[in-house]
């Protein structure tokens, strides 16, 4: 008698047609999620972005940056605008929004099933040799059972992913807004310094002549070129500054090569006639940050992972197996016998040893976490607003003393001392002096300015995101184009 089998292997349509589940067609997009990051920057900011993921993307955005740079003055609002476009690290960030909607893609898509084949008792049939071939199919039923819960996790994080996303842009927009107003304040820093070496320049001078004559003594010469010589010392260090604030700036807006020939205003507008109050200053914070909002979607998806670890905790793996062997038997006298024999195998690991309670317990310490994390942020957040609602309208009545009582008051000591002079009741020096004095004044004016315009960023970072704790070292401030040609 010879036997031979030919197991005929079947799959499992049903089961794993109804398990399938919709893929979500933000999912699929080439720009997945990246519409969404760009609509909630423009509501807050009102700047356009982009992502571009292909040659021609990039040299269009490109093309477009060099003609709002090249060789013109820009605007702190062109500024942001250049490094929304152009910054190298908010691209990547963007990049990760599509790794993260490729991952929900992943989870959203149904788990290949596994087809194995064997070939047994290879040989003649003539011979009397035993020939099978043997097949098998299987799928993981858990994968299946818990794609939805899968899905919602990893949908959570493509939200995260965005809203990280939106933090990333407003603070890289608030730190481009405030590397500008410490590039304007830094130049303007270095005019007022000249103004005043010009002024010691010609006491210097004069001092140097008196002495000839013997009209001065050699302390008062050295006094003189002292202060010269310590007011090139701090002229040289505001260049320096200067030049390294413009170089901070030209960094976040990603800029090399042809591009880096711009220049901004070198003086700081006039202070606006009055700011108001902002009501509701912690509410607005805390329906508008997003970096809260980052944080609720972080407890939201612990939460979903906690359901989907208390679900699959006593069992982490099943797997069913299934197929149909075909039997054919022949007789001596060569009837023909067949036989179908369904088969169906289930594969599942047995929980001696791993309960599934460990699981459990880090489930639960990552949602405490989670909340813990989510409940400073609201803390802080509402601290920050109070903050910077404080330095705004502080640094605001800080600069408003400068311009209205200081400058003034040392304007009208030179405009006496001028006078005098005139009547032969006051020496040269001491006009001098009076000079320096009231350009000094008007440095310390500039430099109160720079920081109300800091504190205005931060005040907008305060509510929406993207703050950066701090302004930087600049000497000077400034939110609009000044006179001047620029540098």
């Amino acid at each position: 008698m010879r036997v031979s089998k030919l197991p005929l292997v079947i799959g499992f349509p049903l089961v794993l047609g109804a398990c399938a589940t919709a893929i979500p067609r933000t999912y699929t997009e080439p720009k997945a999620g990246f519409a969404n990051v760009s609509g909630q920057t423009s509501a807050a900011i009102g700047k356009r972005t982009a992502f571009a993921q292909t040659q021609a993307e990039t040299v269009a955005l490109k093309r477009e940056v060099h003609g709002m740079v090249h060789r013109k003055t820009i605007s702190a609002e062109t500024a942001v605008q250049v490094a929304l476009l152009n910054n190298k690290g908010l691209q990547a960030s963007y990049a990760n929004v599509g790794l993260s909607a490729a991952e929900a893609w992943q989870q959203a898509t149904p788990e290949n099933p596994i087809v194995s084949i064997g070939i047994l008792g290879i040989g003649a049939p003539e011979l009397g040799a035993y020939r099978a071939i043997e097949g098998l199919i299987r799928a993981n039923i858990l994968d299946a059972t818990t794609r939805k819960q899968r899905m919602a996790i990893a949908d959570a994080s493509l939200r995260q992913a965005q809203l990280s996303a939106v933090d990333d842009t407003l603070a890289l927009a608030n730190q481009t807004r405030q590397a500008w107003i410490n590039a304007v304040s830094s130049f303007e820093a270095v005019s007022y310094l000249k103004r005043a070496k010009a002024t010691s320049d010609a006491g210097s001078e004069l001092a140097r002549k008196l002495g000839e004559t013997g009209a001065l003594n050699k302390a008062g010469q050295a006094r003189e070129q002292a202060f010269n010589a310590e007011l090139a010392g701090q002229l040289a260090q505001a260049r320096l500054n200067a030049t390294k604030a413009k170089e901070d700036l030209t960094r976040l807006m990603g800029l090399w090569g042809t591009e880096v020939d711009y220049y901004v205003p070198d003086a700081l507008p006039a202070l606006p006639r009055s700011v108001g109050r902002v009501t509701d200053i912690e509410a607005k914070a805390l329906s508008n940050r997003v970096d809260l909002r980052v944080a609720k979607l972080g407890l939201e998806a612990q939460a979903k992972a906690f359901g989907l670890t208390d679900q699959t905790r006593i069992v982490s793996d099943l797997e069913i197996v299934g197929g149909a062997e075909l039997e054919r038997e022949v007789g001596e006298n060569g009837d023909i016998e067949k036989n179908v024999t369904p088969q169906v195998e289930l594969e599942f690991a047995i929980p001696i040893y791993d309960t599934g309670k460990a699981r459990m317990r880090k489930a639960e310490l990552s949602y405490l976490q989670a909340a813990n994390v989510l409940a400073e942020k609201a803390v802080n957040v509402r601290s920050e607003a109070r903050g910077a609602e404080s330095s705004y309208h502080a640094s605001y009545k800080i600069a408003r003393h400068y311009r209205d009582v200081l400058v003034p008051l040392r304007q009208t000591v030179e405009e006496e001392g001028l006078l005098s002079y005139n009547g032969m009741i006051t020496n040269t020096f001491e006009l001098l002096t009076d000079v320096r004095e009231k350009l000094g004044a008007s440095l310390e004016a500039a430099n109160a300015k720079r920081e109300f315009y800091m504190a205005q960023a931060d005040l907008t970072a305060a509510i929406y995101g993207g703050g950066a704790g701090g302004g930087g070292g600049g000497e000077g401030a400034t939110l609009a184009a000044g006179g001047g040609a620029g540098h």
